[in-house]
């Protein structure tokens, strides 16, 4: 039995995690961020899809996707647990 909320939580920490990995990624070696940005995506050219880097970006990034992320892990939480029965 899953516990929602702790789930959640979890699935959100690493979200922000690995979002920030990539914003960090990009800042430092922008060669290497969009390779594995691209081979994600079996080559299409997703990064240059990228907006350009501002606090403002980043902020609005983090909050969409801590609760898109928390949201999709809770709903996924009780799903299971449902049906796990």
């Amino acid at each position: 039995m899953l516990h929602p909320q702790a789930f959640a939580n979890a699935f959100a920490a690493a979200s922000i995690v690995f979002y920030l990995v990539l914003v960090i990624l990009r800042l430092a070696a922008p060669p290497f961020f969009k390779l594995v940005l691209n081979s994600q995506f079996l080559g299409a050219d997703i990064a240059s899809q990228v907006p350009r880097f501002n606090a403002a970006n980043l902020l609005g990034f983090l909050i969409a996707i801590t609760v898109i992320a928390w949201i999709f892990a809770y709903l996924v939480a009780v799903i299971y647990n449902k049906y796990s029965k």
